[in-house]
């Protein structure tokens, strides 16, 4: 049930306990139990507001990139990283196997600034070897939503 638990609710975090009971044939009160524990534990470290920027009026520029270090001694990967998902720009930092160490999400207002941020804060780190910033230009798919989606048509057609 856990499992199950876990999967609707990174598709959905907003539905009620009352249709996550129904939906995995339990009582509210065990839904309410597990979530409550799994908060606990660490498991659900929190809920995500998926955000289709571009139908805003705000102007928001995410870059993905990858990063090269050389990792500290005792410490591995583990202090540098802790460095830089530390920034604000920051949104996401994840250890890779590969041709590069890091993948880091920074977002900015403009590229430019989040090219400052590369050239003035990420790169001088004494650990970090080399960056490579690529730049989103187009999301498509985000966490399993499809952004955009064509939309079908369903009208009969008439023929005169």
């Amino acid at each position: 049930m856990e499992k199950q638990l876990l999967d609707i609710l990174k598709t959905n975090g907003r539905i009620k306990e009352e249709d996550l009971a129904v939906m995995l044939n339990t009582s509210v009160d065990e839904v309410k139990s597990t979530i409550e524990r799994l908060e606990k534990e660490g498991v659900i470290l929190g809920y995500d507001t998926l955000i289709d920027w571009e139908k805003t009026d705000y102007e928001k520029v995410i870059a993905y990139i990858e990063v090269k270090v050389t990792p500290q001694r005792g410490q591995g990967f583990d202090k540098v990283a802790e460095r830089i998902y530390n920034y604000p720009q920051v949104t996401a930092c994840s250890l890779m196997s590969g041709r590069y160490d890091l993948f880091v999400v920074v977002e900015g207002k403009t590229m430019k600034e989040v090219a400052l941020f590369v050239a003035e804060k990420l790169a001088p780190i004494e650990s970090v070897l080399s960056t490579a910033t690529h730049f989103v230009l187009k999301k498509y798919k985000d966490n399993g939503i499809v952004f955009n989606k064509p939309r079908k048509d369903k009208r009969e057609a008439v023929v005169l």
